[in-house]
């Protein structure tokens, strides 16, 4: 059963499970990820795992401390995209991907990228459209004080903020 909203003919399903889509723009190559239940805040998703630990980041890695990025296991995790008003939360800590508002079957999935990145491999502008957005990503080390109390963060992440900003 197919719940992306936004399928057409450019869009081609490349993976589903019982919780979640991973759809293809055929002219763009970029994978969205949908999810085909309801949830509320706070349900958890999945869990998550390492397929392998790196000391530095790549644009598919999650960071863990200062020297350990996962490449995410289940892999289809790797196309949750980025947004500045994120629907999910990476927890690095239980290994848990958690609901973070409402989220209802058809809608893309959608974490904050410096929720978990001190310092990104390839930095952006973001384009979320977001009424939040933050325009640059280049993870949790360019953020300001304020932004600090807008996100949800990994305890390693929400460390280094409070070392950033107790200096």
């Amino acid at each position: 059963m197919q719940f992306n909203t936004a399928s057409s003919p450019i869009n081609q399903l490349v993976f589903s499970n019982e919780f979640l889509e991973v759809w293809k723009d055929e002219v763009s190559g970029q994978h969205s990820t949908f999810s085909t239940v309801n949830y509320q805040p706070e349900d958890i998703i999945c869990d998550f795992g390492a397929s392998a630990i790196v000391q530095t980041p790549s644009y598919l890695t999650v960071q863990l401390n200062i020297n350990e990025h996962i490449y995410l296991q289940p892999s289809f995790l790797q196309y949750i995209n980025h947004s500045c008003s994120p629907n999910v939360f990476f927890d690095t800590t239980s290994l848990k991907v958690i609901c973070l508002k409402e989220i209802k079957a058809s809608d893309e999935l959608s974490y904050f990228y410096p929720s978990t990145e001190w310092k990104m491999a390839q930095p952006f502008q973001c384009v979320c459209g977001s009424d939040y957005c933050l325009g640059f990503i280049g993870g949790a080390s360019y953020l300001s004080k304020d932004n600090m109390h807008a996100y949800r963060f990994s305890d390693f992440i929400f460390h280094q903020l409070t070392d950033k900003f107790s200096k």
